[in-house]
């Protein structure tokens, strides 16, 4: 029983925010949902860094569908707008970093069984990584849709699904 008190003591110890003298820190709920919140204001377009972020107990009430609980899905992505210190940070709230940007030249790779294509073409708005871009060829003006693979580089969808728009 000993065993059982001990270790319920010591999961809800880490639930509350404590002082080295067991004490709650001021301001802080002593129950609710653990999330990770920014350490100081991050401003729009910043890249979130692990040392922007802290875990912190909220109040239930403050808990909103889309709060991002592990720091692991905001290290390395971009705020889309300005985040307030101890805020909760909802998935919308940010998003990959721009890697290609609208009308910079992209090196796009067309691969099937047996065939690599490379060639360039115009991004026709920004993507990040892993986000879909449409990429106009500059010769025929045709419209594929792609997905950003890196800096500058992205992969068009198969030929059934990748022609977005033609020009005659």
């Amino acid at each position: 029983m000993r065993a059982l008190t001990l270790a319920f003591a010591l999961s809800f110890a880490a639930l509350v925010p404590a002082f080295a003298d067991g004490s709650v820190a001021a301001g802080q709920p002593a129950n609710g949902p653990r999330v990770v919140v920014p350490a100081h204001e991050i401003e729009r377009g910043e890249t979130i860094t692990d040392a922007d972020l802290v875990v912190q107990t909220i109040t239930p009430d403050r808990m909103r569908p889309g709060v991002v609980m592990d720091a692991a899905n905001l290290v390395g992505h971009e705020a889309r707008r300005v985040l307030r210190a101890g805020e909760p940070v909802r998935s919308e709230d940010v998003k990959m970093p721009t890697l290609v940007v609208k009308g910079s030249t992209v090196t796009m790779t067309f691969a099937e069984p047996g065939i690599v294509l490379t060639g360039t073409g115009r991004a026709m708005g920004d993507a990040g990584l892993g986000e879909s871009v449409v990429v106009q060829n500059p010769v025929s003006f045709r419209q594929v849709s792609c997905i950003v693979t890196g800096a500058g580089a992205v992969r068009a969808l198969d030929a059934q699904s990748s022609t977005v728009a033609s020009n005659p």
